[in-house]
């Protein structure tokens, strides 16, 4: 099982991956994540993502996929794992197919949660996490069973991204609609596309994850 999940900042695929995790055991691949992995394990596409870190640049896409691509061959990936973050762009796409292609795998699925930009924009100037332990929650969506309280981890710090806010959030989006919306289409006409209301209730959406990917 080898998917994508696709959607605009706050359309909840953190949310929906990380049950995709524990229901089915395949790793979250996050691109933030394997980079700083690459650097740290000191891997030769690590160094050489390292080197242009340092030098205040913007890591490429050929050593992006590069970094995918091993942390792909890792075992944990044998029975699949979700791309989180990446592609982002028509150029990465390609890149990730030729990937998959060469190592003679493809995308099982791509699935797309629609939501509208105005909830979008509440979704995500609400959220705030954990400080001690990084979990997820919501001034009105998702609030801890006890006020002040993580559910998770018991800690009464929490933190919020300095740029949830809904001018960064709209700028967010049109960077997304600009960059990213065109992997609706260009994953459709490969016949992997399946779309969702991620206005649904979280459960909802997890259900109606579950059943297209009980079908593939």
């Amino acid at each position: 099982m080898r998917l994508i999940l696709l959607g605009p900042p706050g359309a909840g695929k953190g949310t929906q991956a990380q049950r995709i995790v524990e229901k089915h055991g395949i790793p979250q691949l996050s691109t933030g994540d394997m980079l700083r992995a690459a650097v740290s394990a000191g891997t030769e596409v690590g160094k050489q993502a390292k080197a242009v870190m340092d030098a205040g640049k913007l890591v490429s896409d050929d050593i992006v996929n590069a970094i995918v691509s091993e942390r792909i061959d890792q075992a944990d990936c044998a029975n699949g794992f979700i791309l989180d973050g990446y592609p982002r762009t028509l150029v990465q796409a390609d890149s990730v197919e030729a990937m998959l292609s060469a190592k003679g795998i493809e995308l099982s699925v791509v699935i797309e949660l629609r939501v509208e930009d105005e909830i979008l924009v509440g979704r995500v100037s609400g959220r705030y996490t954990c400080a001690q332990c990084g979990a997820g929650y919501h001034d009105e969506n998702l609030k801890p069973k006890v006020e002040g309280v993580c559910d998770k981890c018991g800690s009464t710090h929490f933190k919020r991204r300095a740029d949830d806010n809904p001018e960064t959030v709209r700028t967010r989006l049109q960077a997304y609609y600009k960059d990213t919306s065109p992997l609706i289409g260009y994953y459709h006409a490969k016949g992997k596309l399946k779309s969702i209301d991620g206005m649904a209730d979280i459960d909802k959406v997890t259900a109606d994850i579950e059943a297209i990917l009980a079908s593939i």
